[in-house]
């Protein structure tokens, strides 16, 4: 598997695959081929669909520059959903953006390294575990020396976004017109009394603030998508500054967290366009679900049962923004899976302790990457289907 550095990455929204990968794909191909202009840019598949909504136009035209770039916009449906193809003066590249701000190019090696982690399911990384008598964390440090500075300053990332969703107001950008409600929700949660409401609306507000800075194309950070980037820092957030937990303790919970998400990157998908919203809202509700369980200290099997629940009850969830905005569902989504995290967690903890899981996390990310395939094409990130045709902007 990759590098946890490559499932964690900061960058603008809204979208990993549509904007950060895009961006990222620009800056490769201007660097790889310099003063090459004009550009010649094809869309294809969502990327073409959802494109003017996920801002992808523009980011495209801001990197290559708007002077000297031409973009064309194709529903050909090419091998892989999120497909571009950059031509100018001299040469071309067709590249897959395939989820997270990751890409790869058409007939060439993985320009990262794949192999980090020799472990690829979480069977093989707790049995190395169990052998060497090591936790989840220690296994990621020992894999990657030095993740801990990486880990830490993406957390503080997070942790700014955070703060920065809870301090904005106004209408995102758009023709959605959407309010910003992060902030309201946050005043909500001060004046509740009931302590489970209040709990749940500051998840809620949390998780808002991050989707919603993420809508506005400001800079977030993939966990493991952008569409999906408040779940799990509304859960780091509110474990430091409700609960008091220390930031040592919650970076190791994104490493924890992280090597979920990379099990199920490297077995399923957690591209939208590939595996529907069960790949981006899925994961990232394993993930907070096995960075919650790693606080309360639940040992590898059970964090792996959060996890697993987590995944298991998003199964078959499509991906369908209206009018190609990440906006509806794709925030609500966002404060619902982190909620949710927490459920899989107190799941995992009690019934953890009754008998064991029938259904391990690596059967349950083999069921994911089927049912992915077996979506239909319409609803998986394309505003062809489902809740995008039924609202209409």
């Amino acid at each position: 598997m990759e590098s946890l550095k490559e499932l964690y990455r900061v960058g603008p929204g809204p979208s990993s695959s549509h904007t950060l990968a895009i961006k990222r794909i620009c800056d490769y191909y201007l660097e790889r081929f310099k003063d090459d202009a004009p550009y010649d840019v094809t869309l294809y598949g969502s990327l073409a669909l959802t494109g003017k909504g996920h801002m992808t136009d523009q980011i495209v035209l801001n990197t290559l520059g708007k002077e000297r770039t031409v973009i064309h916009f194709s529903n050909e449906y090419k091998e892989h959903p999120n497909t571009i193809l950059i031509r100018s003066a001299h040469h071309e590249l067709t590249f897959y953006s395939v989820g997270g701000g990751a890409f790869t190019i058409k007939g060439e090696p993985s320009i990262v390294d794949e192999n980090v982690y020799p472990e690829n399911s979480m069977e093989e990384i707790e049995q190395f575990c169990a052998e060497n008598h090591l936790n989840l964390y220690q296994y990621a440090q020992l894999r990657e020396p030095g993740i801990y500075e990486y880990l830490y300053d993406i957390l503080k990332h997070m942790f700014r976004t955070v703060e920065s969703g809870l301090e904005t107001e106004g209408i995102l950008p758009g023709k959605l017109k959407l309010q910003r409600v992060a902030k309201t929700l946050y005043r909500q949660a001060l004046d509740e009394r009931d302590p489970k409401t209040k709990k749940d609306l500051m998840i809620t507000a949390f998780a808002y603030a991050c989707s919603e800075e993420n809508a506005a194309g400001g800079i977030v950070t993939t966990a493991p998508t952008l569409g999906s980037c408040g779940v799990l820092p509304s859960v780091l957030y509110y474990f430091r500054y409700i609960e008091g937990v220390s930031e040592r303790k919650l970076t190791e919970a994104l490493a924890v967290g992280g090597l979920y998400g990379n099990v199920i990157k490297t077995n399923a998908s957690i591209s939208g366009a590939e595996g529907g919203c069960q790949a981006e809202i899925g994961t990232a509700c394993a993930m907070a679900a096995g960075a919650i369980s790693w606080v309360k200290g639940l040992p590898a099997h059970q964090i792996s049962y959060a996890a697993e629940i987590a995944i298991e009850h998003n199964l078959g969830l499509t991906c369908d923004p209206v009018g190609g905005y990440v906006m509806i569902p794709c925030i609500e989504r966002n404060g619902v899976a982190a909620l949710r995290a927490f459920d899989a967690s107190l799941y995992a903890d009690h019934l953890g302790r009754i008998r064991p899981n029938r259904v391990s996390f690596d059967k349950v990310v083999q069921t994911m990457n089927y049912t992915g395939k077996k979506i239909a094409r319409e609803l998986r990130e394309t505003s062809l289907g489902g809740l995008a045709t039924e609202l209409k902007v």
